[in-house]
């Protein structure tokens, strides 16, 4: 086994570390304040009741939302079934048409190709070299029958953040719902979802330094309102629209870890962005012709997705036993086919050359040029053998 402190993580956009100030805050809802949320009939359920309510407010206002809009499940991909299969479903009467794009995670994807079997119709727009899709594309896709549109705000593999305003306004304009994934972007960049023109939003804890199985779905309530066909029930919970005891520890580090993200973000970000110039500058100098998959400005600063050419981007990986980097999405990993969002972007060969690194708070700054080193060396070592 090799030594822990060899060790590099540079998968932050499958998942963060707990944050320290997150686990301190979650410590007494497992031993202390460990009553049922919903059981108001006592002082311990009481307590657990405003802890949670509480740390929804906390998101609530980071989202310029209403706290009552806020609502907890286990995580984005819940998030985003709730989203697509209760909006499908609560206005199908309305209409059977559902617009998406090709580089949307598999958790926006899977339902609309399920929905699609259940004789809905959906357009998958196009993106360009950058991730983007073109405006006038979805100006053209978008009809009377249309009653979703479904854009994530930021790429979970290129890190592409999407023109989120401008698309929530074509869609309000022709009274569809607009529904982003956000998993990527809560905690990393500003979101106002009344600026946004956003009517639903996913997000997890566990991307932005929270704890894993727990998410939130953003469900507008006025100016439009927004009903969703419940996906889960029994009780009643979460405005009906998510039946099931609430996780309140969880709850709690997911409030805490956006308070702390909000204070953060800007400092973070200037420094994430810092380290991943500095490291594509140093493949491009060592290995030549490697080039920057995504936008080379509208990105996630502490994304890195990068085309090797004359590499197999998992045979890096699997030399690169101590530093954690990534073909693409976690949720697809065991997958044999290339990513489908290069694929789209590009095509399958380049999709077989890229792969993605996301630094983040578990790195200091050694760290960025140790692993920056190891990726071209290894990266060196197999176009030799490829010869």
């Amino acid at each position: 086994m090799s030594d822990d402190q060899d060790r590099i993580y540079l998968d932050h956009q499958a998942t963060t570390p707990v944050d320290e100030r997150v686990m301190e805050t979650m410590q007494p809802y497992f031993t202390e304040t460990y009553g049922n949320a919903a059981s108001n009939d006592h002082l311990y359920g009481v307590d657990a009741h405003q802890a949670v309510d509480e740390a929804r407010s906390t998101i609530a206002e980071a989202l310029g939302a209403k706290s009552d809009e806020v609502i907890f499940t286990s995580g984005a991909t819940e998030s985003d079934n709730i989203a697509v299969f209760g909006v499908a479903e609560r206005y199908e009467n309305e209409g059977k048409h559902i617009i998406t794009c090709k580089t949307e995670h598999k958790a926006v994807l899977d339902p609309c190709k399920e929905l699609e079997e259940r004789g809905w119709e959906v357009t998958y727009l196009p993106v360009d070299e950058h991730g983007m899709i073109d405006l006038g594309d979805l100006r053209s896709a978008i009809r009377e029958d249309t009653t979703l549109v479904s854009i994530m705000m930021a790429n979970n593999e290129v890190g592409t953040i999407a023109p989120i305003q401008e698309i929530g306004a074509i869609a309000r304009e022709h009274g569809a719902k607009f529904h982003t994934d956000a998993a990527q972007c809560l905690g990393h960049i500003p979101i106002d979802v009344d600026e946004m023109n956003i009517d639903l939003m996913s997000a997890s804890a566990h991307k932005c330094y929270g704890p894993k199985g727990i998410g939130m779905l953003y469900c507008r309530r006025s100016r439009p309102r927004v009903d969703v066909e419940p996906q889960i029930h029994g009780g009643g919970h979460e405005r009906g629209l998510r039946s099931g005891t609430l996780n309140v520890p969880a709850i709690v580090g997911f409030g805490k870890s956006v308070e702390v993200g909000l204070e953060e973000m800007d400092k973070e970000n200037e420094r994430f962005r810092e380290w991943t110039d500095r490291m594509f500058d140093h493949l491009q100098e060592k290995l030549g012709d490697v080039k920057r998959n995504g936008h080379p400005e509208k990105r996630l600063a502490h994304n890195l997705n990068v085309y090797i050419p004359g590499i197999e981007s998992r045979a890096l990986i699997v030399d690169l036993k101590e530093t954690a980097i990534a073909t693409g999405s976690a949720c697809t990993s065991a997958d044999v086919e290339p990513s489908h969002v290069i694929t789209s972007m590009y095509d399958e060969q380049r999709a077989h050359s890229s792969v993605r690194i996301s630094v983040g708070r578990a790195n200091e700054e050694e760290q960025i040029n140790e692993a920056a080193q190891r990726i071209s060396d290894a990266a060196e070592q197999l176009r030799a053998f490829a010869l």
